[in-house]
């Protein structure tokens, strides 16, 4: 991924690993490419006893409903091509609802808000969606008009009852930082302070246009890399999301989980704890890769990409991070192919299930959240 120069101290560095190493796989989910979905197999296929009817899918006896949350991103839901499906969201849904009561997504293009929404209605699952919406710096606010547009129609269609809120940006402040001076300036100094009065003319925008449409109570929210949070917006919202990857803080896997829950604790739900309106802290994305297609990026430096460390992980990670009342959506729902041909390593290879939606060779923590 990148590779980190000397820095002093031992905070700086995990900070660089977090904010710096979790960017760049930001901006891979943000391209605007894609590419064909890896055939599926009949294993990869959720049967239904009406194949007419969604919700009588039957569910899999190796699925639990163990995660808090899962971060998910329909395929084809990149533009231009918008190739996603209804047919492909609803497969989705039906495996996810077997894990997690609460999904998240990225951004709004290709019509994915509404896709998700109707795909929750026809498989009657006990579902709530963090929608999305991904701004980009440089293009006057179309993409952030385009995406707010998406979602408010969809909210007119089908209401606010499967939805927990909406998130504006996604690493923002860390994109911003690195194209304006690098990503190791303080994002609370002069540039990250610019990035963030150009974010909050947009969350400002969604409250507005949210409340006025009569979705008022629906909470907006931020998302940014663990160490990228700029004060200014984490008081403009409601809820923060924290991108915390020990995979490019070159953790160990057997550390990785305590880690991750030290880092979230100091670094995010403390810093939100002393603001006024005190806003709920999320770790937006963790996990672990399964594999890489260079041999420069097969390991962290101290472990490796690999379903045994993926299942390391899970095994460490979510059934504490259960008990202790920890928010996260766990990164990510299947692989994505179009990452590891347009970029490598190990993008693509960050999902639970693989490409064709079969689960790789793990087994899912038997830790039933009630």
């Amino acid at each position: 991924m990148i590779t980190i120069g000397s820095v002093v101290g031992v905070l700086l560095l995990i900070a660089i690993g977090v904010g710096v190493g979790v960017g760049v796989s930001k901006s891979h989910k943000s391209t605007s490419s894609s590419s064909a979905l890896a055939s599926s197999n009949t294993s990869g296929v959720v049967s239904q006893t009406n194949p007419n009817d969604p919700s009588t899918f039957v569910k899999d006896p190796a699925l639990k409903q163990s995660f808090y949350g899962i971060a998910y991103t329909p395929y084809g839901s990149q533009l231009p091509t918008c190739n996603n499906t209804l047919e492909e969201v609803i497969t989705d849904i039906q495996l996810l609802s077997q894990l997690t009561t609460r999904i998240r997504l990225y951004g709004a293009d290709c019509n994915q808000s509404a896709l998700v929404l109707e795909a929750i209605k026809q498989t009657k699952v006990n579902m709530s969606v963090f929608l999305g919406n991904y701004p980009a710096a440089t293009d006057g606010g179309a993409a952030y008009v385009r995406q707010r547009d998406e979602i408010t129609a969809a909210l007119t269609t089908y209401g606010t009852a499967n939805v927990a809120g909406v998130t504006v940006g996604n690493e923002f402040v860390l994109d911003y930082l690195t194209d304006n001076g690098g990503a190791q300036q303080d994002p609370n100094g002069s540039v990250g302070n610019i990035a963030a009065a150009m974010l909050l003319v947009n969350i400002t925008d969604t409250i507005t246009v949210m409340s006025s449409m009569g979705f008022g109570s629906i909470p907006i929210g931020n998302a940014d890399a663990g160490s990228y949070f700029n004060t200014q917006i984490l008081q403009g919202v409601k809820y923060g999301m924290a991108n915390v990857h020990p995979w490019f803080a070159n953790e160990a896997v057997a550390d990785a989980a305590g880690w991750t829950a030290e880092f979230f604790a100091t670094t995010n739900v403390a810093a939100a704890a002393a603001l006024s309106n005190k806003p709920t802290m999320y770790i937006a994305e963790t996990g672990w890769p399964t594999n890489s297609t260079t041999a420069a990026a097969e390991t962290d430096g101290p472990s490796d990409a690999s379903d045994a460390n993926l299942q390391i992980y899970l095994d460490t990670f979510v059934c504490q991070a259960n008990t202790n009342g920890t928010g996260y959506f766990f990164f990510e729902y299947f692989d994505e192919t179009w990452k590891d041909i347009e970029f490598g390593g190990v993008e693509g290879y960050w999902g639970l299930f693989n490409s064709d939606r079969t689960l790789k060779n793990i087994t899912i923590p038997d830790c039933v959240l009630s």
